[in-house]
């Protein structure tokens, strides 16, 4: 069985379990009928994936890898904060009439910096560094930027990468691995979500430059399970586990910027079926 599913039953259990109530508590969430969204929340769960040994896509049901894919690149590679660039209507709650999400996610990413080598946006700046200076303690993202807060139409809740190479004990070959850090997380609806996109951004940063993918690190700072999403995962959880998948990524590109969703897949993928109509939180 696959060790995302484990991870993922043993961190859900955990919370149903130990997890901190806000039930009563002033939280901003709102459900469509303008209740309050309680939470039951952990603080600081760390979960580690080795790319390696296998690909972490959720087994009790389905994680559509190329839509989780065309969202990354819809902030890594396209640099975007308009919907209408984007291939699903993940964001359209927070999105004005113009399609913008205002000056988060993709914006932070478009923004130029200047460095001793010169100027370039955060994306670029991971990708100099990983094919100059692989072992530099400084190659890593922050989308959250104070100044720019208050025209976010959402804060950045995955909002770092740090990216670290080590040496393969094999062959001496570079591994990259990478450590997400998040605000916050909705279990239910999000968590393998996150996980895959930036397993297959480690996959696709390694490609180009030279390495192979080894860890991603997730930390979640508040994991939380929604109120009215307890049974849904109650029952999720007790779903039968299946072989992790294996995962396909395009060979032939070596430029980040020319990868599509299509250039990703997942070979023998069985799952359990889709969740319908959750309910979504705003």
């Amino acid at each position: 069985m696959s060790l995302a599913d484990k991870l993922f039953v043993e961190m859900c259990k955990d919370i149903l379990e130990n997890g901190f109530s806000t039930e009563g508590e002033k939280v901003r969430p709102k459900w469509e009928d303008g209740s309050s969204a309680y939470t039951i929340k952990k603080f600081a769960v760390v979960n580690r994936y080795d790319l390696s040994k296998e690909f972490p896509a959720l087994t009790l049901r389905k994680t559509a890898i190329k839509s989780c894919t065309d969202e990354m690149l819809w902030i890594w590679q396209k640099k975007s904060n308009n919907i209408h660039e984007l291939n699903s209507n993940i964001w359209d709650s927070w999105a004005d009439e113009t399609g913008s999400i205002g000056k988060a996610y993709g914006y932070q990413m478009s923004v130029k910096h200047i460095y001793k080598e010169g100027s370039m946006d955060q994306v670029d700046r991971v990708i100099y560094d990983l094919k100059n200076n692989p072992f530099s303690r400084r190659i890593m993202t922050n989308l959250y930027v104070h100044a720019d807060l208050h025209e976010m139409n959402l804060y950045p809740c995955a909002y770092s990468m740090t990216f670290n190479v080590t040496q393969s004990k094999k062959d001496a070959g570079l591994v990259l691995n990478g450590i997400l850090n998040q605000r916050s997380q909705d279990i239910l609806t999000a968590n393998n979500w996150n996980v895959c996109q930036y397993a297959v951004l480690l996959h696709m940063l390694a490609q180009v430059c030279g390495m192979k993918a080894g860890e991603l690190v997730h930390v979640i700072a508040d994991a939380h399970i929604y109120d009215r999403h307890i049974p849904l995962v109650e029952e999720l959880i007790q779903r039968k586990q299946h072989p992790a998948p294996k995962f396909w990524l395009n060979p032939e590109i070596k430029d980040f910027y020319q990868f599509t969703a299509q250039d990703v897949s997942l070979i023998d993928y069985e799952a359990g079926p889709q969740i319908k109509n959750i309910p979504v939180a705003v």
